[in-house]
């Protein structure tokens, strides 16, 4: 007898295989790439579209899949993405800024300039990890809620 917690072989933990939940992920790229690139801009439709159109994807795949948790499964695909997001901003940092890179302010000015940039970019690492995972949890949320209100299928 099985363990209901124990999930077969057939259909992993997070209803999904590894490679489809990174192929998921990486939905979310091209946004990041053209946003660093300057080729698309915030608040045009083009932008919303690249913003919106991966979760809405994502959740449409966990609901169609029956994934058995899509939180659970949502949020790694947002972990994924959140990793993603940050190692594609540190590869086009100087892409994206050229000879105007961000500064520190207030007590921190003073800081020679390789410093600012190490915390800077530690800082936009870390919030890109923080992004990923809360669009994540909301997608997930919005999956979650759905699969209960939604009639199972027969």
């Amino acid at each position: 007898m099985t363990s209901p917690n124990v999930t077969s072989p057939s259909r992993p933990t997070l209803g999904l295989p590894l490679l489809t939940l990174l192929g998921l992920a990486l939905l979310g790229l091209p946004r990041v790439v053209l946003h660093d690139l300057g080729v698309v801009h915030e608040r045009t439709f083009v932008n919303l579209l690249l913003v919106v159109v991966p979760p809405v994807v994502w959740i449409a795949v966990v609901l169609a899949r029956r994934v058995p948790n899509p939180f659970l499964t949502l949020l790694v695909v947002g972990l994924f993405y959140g990793v993603l997001l940050g190692v594609t901003h540190q590869l086009l940092w100087d892409v994206a800024f050229g000879d105007e890179p961000p500064r520190l302010g207030g007590n921190l000015t003073d800081l020679a300039p390789g410093a600012q940039e190490t915390i800077l970019r530690a800082g936009a690492a870390i919030s890109s990890l923080f992004t990923g995972v809360i669009v994540g949890a909301v997608a997930g949320l919005i999956a979650w809620g759905l699969t209960r209100i939604s009639p199972p299928r027969s």
